[in-house]
């Protein structure tokens, strides 16, 4: 419980979170952030690590002259497609054998489950499409891993993927991040783009419910 709640507090204060690390650690933080959408996306035991939210937030600080955009999107685009593709050699290793698994320690089978019926129905660009949606985002190049897809593919959709993502909510919060509406209101802002990013997650489930 103490770790739902710790999670639930940085996501809606991720402001000021963010704001504290940067003035303690200074350019230090370049490489934090690296290493959060590192592991966010590189290990299917760290979903709950901030992806969406956080390239908002240091979006956010980037428009105000706290970072430098340029950098962070660099940096962070390479960190997701780094960890992507960690994650897809990972599984490539593991094999389908993992499915057989009654008692997964560190993984939730359903999210396995979940991602292999996203990759069964979407192919290839699921690497893209699952950017954007949380959890779905960690399993998928680890799906495609144990599918045994083509690595050059892979890397092809999954430098497309990760650049559009560390591209569309970076610059979210450089262009959006400092009006006073968002500012007031930062964190519902960030639950927003969380609940709205796992919209196609849900539907998709719900559907399977149905049929």
């Amino acid at each position: 419980m103490d770790l739902i709640k710790n999670f639930i507090d940085i996501v809606l204060h991720l402001d000021k979170y963010l704001g504290s690390v940067i003035q303690t650690y200074g350019t230090w933080t370049y490489s934090i952030l690296f290493f959060i959408i590192f592991f966010e996306t590189g290990f299917v035991v760290t979903p709950f690590l901030p992806g969406d939210s956080l390239l908002f937030a240091a979006g956010t600080f980037a428009a105000i002259g706290s970072l430098n955009v340029f950098y962070v999107i660099i940096l962070l685009a390479s960190a997701a497609i780094l960890g992507d593709t960690v994650n897809y050699h990972i599984g490539k290793f593991v094999g389908e054998k993992i499915y057989e698994k009654e008692n997964l320690k560190w993984i939730k089978k359903e999210h396995l489950i979940e991602a292999r019926n996203f990759y069964e129905k979407y192919g290839s660009i699921t690497i893209v499409i699952g950017r954007f949606i949380p959890i779905i985002r960690t399993f998928v190049p680890f799906v495609a891993g144990i599918g045994k897809m083509r690595y050059f593919k892979f890397l092809f959709y999954n430098a497309l993927g990760g650049t559009l993502w560390v591209l569309l909510f970076t610059l979210g919060g450089y262009y959006f991040g400092n009006l006073q509406i968002v500012r007031d209101h930062f964190g519902l802002v960030t639950i927003a783009i969380i609940v709205i990013s796992l919209i196609p997650a849900i539907v998709s489930f719900l559907k399977r419910r149905k049929r």
